[in-house]
């Protein structure tokens, strides 16, 4: 299935390659123009898509970034059975790699995190990244440009991840509990690393954890960065990563129709064989998701797999390098010097093959002095990557365990 979902993507990509030329700062196969996206996504925000219809009150924010990238914000204060505002503890859910907000939302209400949240006394917010669909906005830069692209995951942590904190920190006026999955976790330990965020977190759930991933056995993802597809990419001038495409979305709704086909296989090529998503959960994937990131971000992530290390993101010239950190060699993040009071939740699945299971391990070892009771590590043997977030027994497996969790350290 992974050569013939690669196959799909090899096909798709020579035919619009010449159009993704002319515009050089882009790689994308969505034939939609970048102020038809703006556009759309003002008259079209998560709260009125995803949250409104199914019963919940929702709040539409945003937040500007030192940096000064605009990000979209969604809050659900109150539960469908209502109760009032102000007394309950806030939950910040981040998002993974060419994912955004829904991300939380795509499962029915009673198993989407969002809502069982909401539902459960928390007052829920959710952030996209910057460059997706609802935060594609800055003070001055277009995302049409070079510039806007020119960030790794060291800015999400730096950047995004304290704008969206402390906003969430002044609207309430309390401490917050923190949710990651995939990529968002790895937001998450690289600032608590530095000693940053930690004045304002009651505690940090990783999903899904991404630290180390040396070890990933995903075909596409060791592929790609041992064919250095990303520096490729950037090399030609695509500095956006745009995955998603009308023509490439529509190709693969029609195949997921055919009830032979088990398109849930798409997405285990990627993630590994995730034990409990329905068929169906493809289709409502595939209207939302997946969002755009920036080439450098892939290039960051892959010089972490060929290289098994944390470090700040390479140039991979001494010069540049000392411009950037005063030293020749980029920063290493060490995890290990996360606050050993931090309350902490890990959740890993066996069959994984992004937060591989020896990379888990290895991240544990790391953390290994941790206050023995401030973590607690939550395996599932038949879990992979995607099924955390849209798994139908995520709720018993995950969510009702982290709630618990949440309540010891309210």
């Amino acid at each position: 299935m992974a050569n013939s979902l690669v196959f799909i993507i090899t096909c798709f990509f020579i035919l619009l390659y010449p159009s993704a030329l002319a515009n050089r700062s882009h790689f994308s196969w969505n034939e939609t123009s970048t102020s038809a996206v703006l556009s759309a996504s003002n008259a079209d925000g998560i709260c009125q898509s995803m949250v409104q219809p199914r019963g919940y009150t929702c709040e539409e924010h945003k937040v500007t970034t030192k940096d000064g990238y605009i990000l979209s914000l969604q809050r659900i204060p109150l539960g469908r059975v209502g109760g009032k505002k102000g007394n309950r503890i806030p939950v910040l859910l981040q998002h993974g790699l060419l994912m955004d907000a829904i991300t939380w939302l795509l499962s029915p209400p009673d198993q989407s995190l969002a809502l069982v949240l909401a539902d459960n006394g928390f007052d829920v917010w959710l952030v996209s990244s910057r460059g997706t669909k609802y935060s594609r906005g800055h003070v001055s830069l277009n995302p049409d440009s070079e510039a806007y692209w020119d960030w790794t995951w060291d800015e999400l942590a730096a950047y995004d991840l304290p704008a969206t904190f402390q906003y969430v920190h002044r609207q309430t006026g309390q401490k917050l509990h923190y949710v990651g999955h995939s990529l968002g976790t790895l937001m998450g330990m690289a600032a608590f690393s530095k000693g940053e965020l930690v004045s304002m977190t009651r505690s940090a759930a990783l999903l899904s954890p991404i630290a180390y991933v040396g070890q990933i056995t995903s075909p596409l993802g060791r592929t790609a960065a041992e064919n250095f597809l990303a520096e490729t990419l950037r090399w030609l001038g695509l500095h956006e990563f745009n995955p998603k495409g009308d023509a490439v979305t529509k190709l693969l709704k029609k195949i997921c129709v055919n009830p032979l086909i088990d398109c849930t296989n798409l997405l285990n090529s990627f993630t590994g064989k995730n034990c409990c998503l329905k068929p169906s959960i493809v289709d409502v994937f595939l209207d939302h998701e997946p969002q755009s990131s920036s080439t450098k971000n892939l290039i960051h992530i892959a010089q972490m797999i060929r290289e098994g290390t944390i470090s700040m993101y390479d140039y991979k010239d001494g010069g540049q390098n000392r411009r950037r950190y005063g030293k020749s060699t980029p920063p290493v993040y060490n995890i290990a010097n996360i606050p050993k009071n931090l309350p902490l939740f890990l959740g890993h699945g066996g069959a994984d093959s992004l937060s591989d299971v020896e990379d888990v391990k290895h991240l544990l070892k790391i953390l290994k002095d941790h206050d023995k009771n401030k973590i607690v590590v939550q395996f599932r043997k038949d879990y992979a990557h995607a099924d955390p977030v849209m798994g139908t027994n995520a709720r018993q497996v995950v969510y009702e365990p982290l709630m618990a969790f949440f309540k010891v350290h309210a």
